[in-house]
Parts: structure tokens; C-alpha cells; sequence
């Protein structure tokens, strides 16, 4: 399907399909991202004890009997609880050919929700990650932690992007990359990936982020620009550029620095150092070529404090952006002519919610 290194585009995970190395039902419109495959849940769901991994050698279905709860028919739709585990069979299933591996991820909207999003497959011993020559189905596991969710077969929570042999970038290539399409707005921090940082300096008014609330009503994935933030978010202001971040809160911030993400390459967003602080940053991780391109779009910023209350400063290095090349050109980027709700975005909720 491919002879060239990088990541594949659109065009070529099309040919996947034709050829069967995806199987799937009909796809639907936009499911076929410029450099990712959207995913879509079945139409059951299994509340689990705790998550796990199937292990080297082992079907998840033959592990599941050990975790399973019970059971939920997704037809009519269902709430999955916050803080309760559940497994759901994707509809779509890989028979990768040799040379051709695959990284999994949650989409923008589902990380702005703090919706953890993992896919896992047979003989896993790691999430989101499909080695090559798989050949079975993929699982989603989802863990609402900040707000329950109602469901419903065919949603597309989490998306798959391919690899063929080695697509990232050194330092090297990335700051040579920079030199002829400027990455960032600023002068770029390269350091494994390029570094971004978070912006705590307010514009108008004060506000520099949101913090989601501990107890809210259900959220209608399906339901768009329909919930007022208020019902669902603290606004996070400040006047002094810093902010102390709540263990086990989570929260919306934005990235100092505006990106783009060129043609010929994608990126994926990874976290900094843990050393840095008692915080994680990202659950959403994909960016497609043609982001900010154009217009430099800012990165959002999903960060979930751990143990200890933190100090967040403004200009804070929080995670740094992998770039990789890609094996073609897509046939269409982010942005352009296909629906990308976040292109040339700031600080933004999830399409959910209704501009505050």
C-alpha cells in the first residue's frame, strides 16, 4: 500500500480499506481524518472491575470474564457513569501487513471532556499502541472521570493513525523543519520535540482557564454547542500570571505559543518531563497536517493534577509536540474543506458547550 516512510494519509488509509486491512461497516462522513481514521463504537459495552490488558498471547475476550460487571446495550443509548470502567468493541478491525504499525488516541473533544479514552487490542501489553502484522479487533476502554456520559453506537470517541518504519523527527531535522516552515510564533524550544508552554496572562478580563466541577448532570455526546459552561465549569482567573491547581482536578488551559503543523508532516502531543510537577498534561494527542497552517492555531491544554497542590506559572514549559513526516501529502488538510472544530482556536471548551 505504501513504499515511503511516515505516516499515512487520508488517500492511503482509503486504500487500507479497499484492500482489507481495515475492515469496517460503511464509513460515514469524516471518519477519514487527513492523517487518522476516526473509530465507532458497537453497540455494547462491558462494565469492568478495573482496567487491564489482555497480555502478551491472550484474547481480551477470553480475559474478560475475569473483570466483567455486567453488560450494557448501547442501542437506544446509555450513560456510562463517572468513574466506573467500561470495555466496548470498536467496529472497526485491522489485519496490518508487516512494516505498517499503528498509534491510537482520543480525539480533541473527548479529552476536553476528561473522557479517558484507550484502545486496546488482543495481546496487548500496552494502550493505543497496534504493533505490525496485527490481526484481530480493537477495544475501546472508557473512563469518564470528570462528568458521565450518554453513548451511543457509531460515536467516534477515539481515532487510529499508521506508521510505515520510522516517522519521527530528531532535533536535528525538527530545528531544519523550523527553518523552512516556522513552527511556533516564538523562538521554538527543541528539546526531544518541540516545547510549549502554558499562558496564564490574561486578555480581556481575567479568565486564563476552566476548572471542570465535581458534580454536574450527564452530557449528551451527541448534542452540540448545547451546554452552558457554567453548569459544567469553574472559570479559572487570575490577575498575578499563576495559578494552584487542585489535586485530582481537571482542568482547560492554553498553550503560549501558536503551532502549525505543515502538509508534509503531523504531530503528536506528549508530555514534557514528569519532573516538572505534580501534573499530567494531554489526553487528546493528534494534530493534523494543515493545523495552524495558515494561521497559527494555539495549542488547548487538558491537565489533571496528582497528589500535591501545584503551582502553575505563566511561560511554564507543560509539553513539548513530535513531529512526524508523513508518507504522502494528504488529499485534504485540517481545515479545509472538512469539518475541524478547533482550527485557528484559543481557549476552548469542548464543542459541546455553548460559547460561554
Amino acid at each position: 500500500m505504501t513504499d515511503a516512510p511516515g505516516v499515512l494519509a487520508s488517500q492511503q488509509i482509503e486504500a487500507m480499506l479497499a484492500h482489507g486491512a481495515i475492515t469496517a461497516p460503511p464509513l460515514v462522513d469524516g471518519q477519514v481524518q487527513p492523517a487518522s481514521l476516526d473509530l465507532r463504537l458497537g453497540d455494547v459495552a462491558y462494565r469492568v472491575r478495573a482496567s487491564f490488558l489482555p497480555g502478551a498471547g491472550r484474547r481480551l475476550a477470553d480475559r474478560l470474564p475475569e473483570f466483567e460487571m455486567h453488560r450494557i446495550d448501547l442501542s437506544d443509548g446509555a450513560v456510562l457513569e463517572k468513574g466506573a470502567v467500561y470495555l466496548v468493541p470498536l467496529q472497526e478491525s485491522l489485519t496490518l501487513p508487516p512494516g505498517l504499525s499503528a498509534v491510537a488516541n482520543a480525539k480533541s473533544s473527548t479529552g476536553r471532556l476528561d473522557l479517558l479514552t484507550r484502545t486496546v487490542t488482543d495481546g496487548g501489553t500496552e494502550f493505543d499502541r497496534i504493533p505490525p502484522a496485527y490481526d484481530g479487533p480493537l477495544y475501546a476502554e472508557i473512563c469518564p472521570r470528570s462528568f458521565s456520559v450518554l453513548v451511543r453506537p457509531g460515536m467516534r470517541l477515539n481515532q487510529i493513525r499508521f506508521r510505515a518504519g520510522e516517522a519521527a523527527l530528531d532535533d536535528d531535522a525538527l530545528r531544519a523543519l523550523h527553518a523552512q516552515v516556522p513552527l511556533t510564533d516564538g523562538t521554538p524550544v527543541i528539546d526531544d520535540g518541540l516545547g510549549f508552554s502554558v499562558d496564564l496572562t490574561p486578555g480581556e478580563g481575567d479568565l486564563v482557564g476552566w476548572r471542570a466541577k465535581p458534580h454536574t448532570g450527564v452530557i449528551d455526546l451527541d448534542r452540540l454547542g448545547h451546554y452552558a459552561p457554567r453548569d459544567y465549569w469553574e472559570a479559572i482567573r487570575t490577575t498575578d500570571r499563576r495559578i494552584i491547581l487542585d489535586p485530582g482536578a481537571f482542568y482547560i488551559l492554553v498553550s503560549r505559543e501558536a503551532v502549525t503543523i505543515p502538509p508534509t508532516h503531523a504531530a503528536e502531543m506528549a508530555p514534557y518531563l514528569a519532573m516538572v510537577g505534580e501534573f499530567r498534561v494531554h489526553y487528546a494527542g493528534f494534530f493534523d497536517p494543515g493545523f495552524g497552517h495558515g494561521t497559527p492555531a494555539r495549542g488547548v491544554l487538558e491537565v489533571r493534577c496528582h497528589e500535591a497542590p501545584f503551582v502553575l506559572e505563566d511561560g511554564q514549559i507543560v509539553g513539548r509536540l513530535i513531529y512526524e513526516g508523513m508518507s504522502e501529502v494528504p488529499a485534504q488538510l485540517y481545515g479545509q474543506g472538512i469539518a475541524s472544530n478547533y482550527q485557528g482556536q484559543g481557549l476552548k471548551l469542548s464543542k459541546h458547550f455553548a460559547a460561554p
